[in-house]
């Protein structure tokens, strides 16, 4: 039977205001609701047609000045999430209350109200919580829950008097419940005019530690009982963050109080909802004892990017889902300004290259991926566009952008557009429009090129003439794709910039056509020229080879910034794996790179290994000369760092130490990192926390199976995520397939939680080839489980992507493909699509490349 066709929910009548009272039960796993809701009934109609799931209603009436009727029918449509009320006469025009009574299930799904499990003094304690984005309000109470149908909520919970019941408001007033005198009834003040996805509540047991604003907001951050210290780095980040977007959107944050809570089951990093969001305890406890450098960069970005979204997002919503972009990139832009002015010793813009630019790039290569404006016609496709391309993408030309117009120029626009449209709904063309109004530049032409195709430009640039300080390059324009079946025409408007050996101040013309000649001055005649200067611009350079061996000179001598040596070697592989260049040339440019110094631009050549090393994960010999390929070209970088942290090491140092030693293999390397895993594991000196996981990856891989029970003790016995998953990525060290039941079996225990299970499966899966297609497996044959765990999830796409992306060959092609034919992956379909593209890339990348990379390995 075919699913009926998804429309929009009718808007002839539509809630003012929401006055909602919750009543969780956390013995049972239920609660009641009660709601009266204040609609304006803005043509007759005997029709009333809301979203609801899996929710009893009990009683429902209207009541206006006329009328106090039940409904005729109640009608709950599973398949559309709806419910239907048939009156028995008409609804008159004007204003009326709907008044309903329902109970539902406190959940172990992580989506609508859900139950959320916190270890105790070693004892299970159950709290109640929410996570509506993007679908599931419904899940709590019936509502019109779609992002445009905007209403107030006054709200109410009757909780146990022993528990802290949070939602997004003050409390205003508390009370005993007069019916139960061991609860208390929590009446919030109203909420300003907000979408259903932006409600939350969370009832349990939490401490908490707080400061004011300088604009008199109280900022609380909410941690397990008894780790309130945990909270005090995310607290001070939090008003700094607050103050800075405060000022920076010259519009104050517009109510009285913002919490951020830890909460131990949660399904996505953080939930940005108005004045109470909620996180993952990795993205925003930070304990001294056990919290990582890494762990401390996380945490800031996190609630940088939550913070933005009280004005993007929150102040303003997207209309609908195809503009999601205008709440995610745009968070996502703001967390790297947010984190570079709280902690600029980061120096998270560089670093932003790696987690956005390029994963962004990786994605939009792909034949399946889609443009960043996508067309949502279902809820069901919404999860599916929650990926790089909105986040990272969306960030990405964001920031390109910004450099186009110029910050005030950008700034200004920015806060007309938040004003104009405050508490409203917005396109992406109302912020184009606002933009280039306060900068005069056609921003909706230029700006369209980039959100409403998917993919983005190569540049194929060369000298087409030279004067005695000027050179004139030829650049023309192409879809850059690693397919080979492209064949489209799709063009750009390019704002490219370019800096000199002579002149590093920028240079910008704005491309608007297939080919141009753009003529650069002041260039010496030995002098080297370079696009997109500190990778700002969403665009690859192809140079050609006379361009490229002058930038190589600048390469070697740091002359180039982090950004730029980057960008170039990041450009390289690129083409390299979409066959417009040798991959030998790009492991030959290596070379220039052997002194490099800095963490962003090691990471990225560390990233191309991995793929390689997937890539040839079928042919031992290439296997293990790239592994000495690898070895060599690292060693030096860890022998120049050490052991040993320094006093006042920045974290950029840091992480390059524990990147560097994943790549040493030698004898005295396993058994230093066995000596230092057993005294960590004895209590007698504690590891470095940013080099436990490598530390412990090489113990597993020297001891085996007494190493594995002693990670497994030390991971029942940490009480810090962050701790446990370090722990965790340290099991990928095993090489003994004895011991991969031994490691899943575990990972599937209670010892693991259901929002970390799928990292510590691709963890697993990350360690070899062998242990990549044993997870696979385990996966296919236990597909039951994860789909009654994870379907209709997020989580369920990650699990997906983690386990299917590194796959090579066109026997794991079939496999994949033929398995979810067979199996539905209810929001994962388009990273199905991916995953297919990606591995029929690198099958084929391998069949062309196999014979001269190993003729170049075997040289070395």
């Amino acid at each position: 039977m075919e699913a009926p066709k998804f429309s929009r929910l009718p808007t002839n009548v539509v809630p003012v205001n929401y006055t909602l009272t919750l009543t969780p039960d956390l013995e049972k796993f239920t609660f009641a609701g009660s709601m009266k809701v204040l609609v304006t009934v803005n043509s007759k109609t005997s029709t009333v047609v809301m979203n609801c799931a899996e929710i009893k209603i009990e009683s429902v009436k209207y009541v206006d000045t006329a009328e106090n009727m039940e409904p005729s029918e109640i009608k709950l449509q599973a398949e559309t999430e709806t419910l239907v009320l048939t009156f028995p006469k008409p609804l008159e025009q004007g204003a009326g209350y709907l008044h309903i009574e329902f109970t539902g299930v406190l959940n172990d799904k992580m989506k609508g109200f859900y139950r959320s499990k916190q270890t105790m003094g070693g004892v299970d304690k159950y709290f109640a919580v929410t996570q509506f984005e993007p679908t599931d309000a419904r899940r709590c109470f019936p509502c019109w829950d779609e992002p445009a149908i905007k209403a107030t909520f006054s709200c109410a919970l009757v909780v146990p008097k022993h528990y802290v019941a949070l939602s997004n408001m003050s409390i205003c007033k508390e009370c005993e419940d007069s019916t139960d005198s061991s609860r208390k009834i929590c009446t919030y003040e109203k909420t300003p005019v907000m979408s259903t996805y932006l409600l939350a509540f969370v009832v349990g047991e939490y401490d908490f530690v707080e400061k004011t604003s300088k604009g008199g907001v109280k900022i609380r951050i909410y941690t397990p009982v008894g780790k309130s210290h945990q909270g005090n780095f995310a607290l001070d980040v939090s008003v700094k963050c607050l103050d800075l977007f405060t000022k920076y959107f010259n519009i104050p944050y517009p109510m009285d109080k913002l919490d951020l809570i830890a909460i131990a089951d949660f399904a996505a990093g953080a939930m940005e909802n108005w004045g109470l969001i909620t996180y993952r305890e990795t993205a925003l406890l930070i304990d001294p004892e056990t919290s990582a450098k890494a762990n401390y960069q996380r945490v800031t970005i996190v609630v940088c990017h939550e913070l933005a979204h009280q004005w993007f997002g929150n102040l303003v919503t997207m209309e609908w889902w195809t503009h999601l972009w205008l709440n995610e990139g745009f968070a996502s832009f703001m967390q790297f300004l947010g984190t570079d002015f709280c902690e600029p010793k980061m120096e998270i813009w560089t670093q932003s290259l790696n987690d956005s630019v390029i994963r962004a790039m990786n994605l939009d290569s792909l034949e399946n991926s889609h443009p960043i404006e996508v067309p949502v016609e279902n809820p069901d496709q919404i999860d599916e566009i929650f990926d790089a391309i909105s986040y990272n993408k969306g960030s990405s030309v964001i920031r390109m952008l910004n450099n186009w117009l110029g910050s005030d120029n950008f700034q200004k626009g920015l806060h007309n557009y938040l004003v104009k449209f405050s508490y409203k709904n917005a396109f992406t063309e109302d912020l184009w429009s606002a933009l280039g109004d306060a900068s005069g530049k056609p921003v909706e032409k230029v700006m369209s090129t980039w959100t409403k195709q998917m993919g983005f430009p190569i540049l194929d640039v060369s000298v087409k003439s030279r004067s005695e300080d000027s050179v004139t390059l030829r650049v023309t324009q192409k879809k850059f794709s690693t397919g080979s079946t492209y064949q489209g025409d799709a063009m750009w408007s390019i704002p490219i910039t370019i800096s000199t050996s002579q002149n590093e101040a920028h240079q910008t013309y704005l491309m608007e056509t297939r080919s141009a000649d753009i003529t650069v001055t002041n260039v010496s005649s030995d002098g080297w020229i370079k696009l997109n200067p500190g990778f700002i611009g969403f665009y690859r350079v192809k140079y050609s080879q006379e361009l490229l061996d002058r930038l190589l000179p600048a390469v070697q001598s740091q002359q180039l910034c982090a950004s730029d040596r980057l960008n170039i070697v990041n450009d390289l592989f690129a083409m390299a794996s979409a066959g417009q260049v040798d991959i030998v040339d790009y492991l030959k440019v290596l070379e220039s790179y052997k002194n490099e110094t800095e963490y962003p631009v090691w990471r990225d050549i560390s990233d191309k290994f991995t793929e390689l090393s997937n890539m040839m994960s079928g042919d031992e010999e290439a296997t293990k000369m790239f592994k000495k390929f690898t070895e060599n070209l690292m060693k030096p970088t860890f022998e120049r760092l050490g052991w040993e942290e320094a006093e006042d090491e920045t974290h950029l140092t840091t992480a390059l130490r524990t990147l560097s030693l994943f790549y040493l293999h030698g004898d005295d390397i396993k058994e230093r990192c066995s000596q230092m895993a057993i005294e960590h594991v004895k209590g007698t000196k504690k590891l470095p926390k940013d080099l436990e996981e490598i530390v412990f990856m090489k113990y597993v891989a020297q001891v085996g199976k007494d190493a594995l029970e002693n990670l497994f003790m030390l991971h029942k016995n940490s009480e810090s995520q962050q701790e446990q998953t370090r722990i965790m990525k340290g099991f990928a060290g095993f090489n003994d397939p004895d011991t991969f039941d031994m490691i899943v079996e575990y990972c599937m225990s209670e010892n693991v939680r259901d929002n970390i299970r799928p990292f510590a499966l691709s963890f697993l899966a990350s360690s070899g080839n062998y242990a990549r297609h044993k997870t696979w497996e385990y996966v296919k044959d236990n597909y039951s489980i994860f789909m009654e765990k994870y379907g209709g999830n997020s989580l369920l796409s990650r699990l997906v992507g983690l386990m299917c992306f590194s796959f090579v060959g066109e026997d794991m092609k079939a496999d994949v493909k033929n398995f979810f034919e067979a199996n539905t992956a209810p929001g994962a379909e388009r990273c199905i699509q991916q995953a297919l593209e990606k591995i029929n890339a690198r099958t084929r990348w391998w069949d062309n490349q196999r014979k001269s990379i190993k003729g170049f390995l075997e040289e070395q």
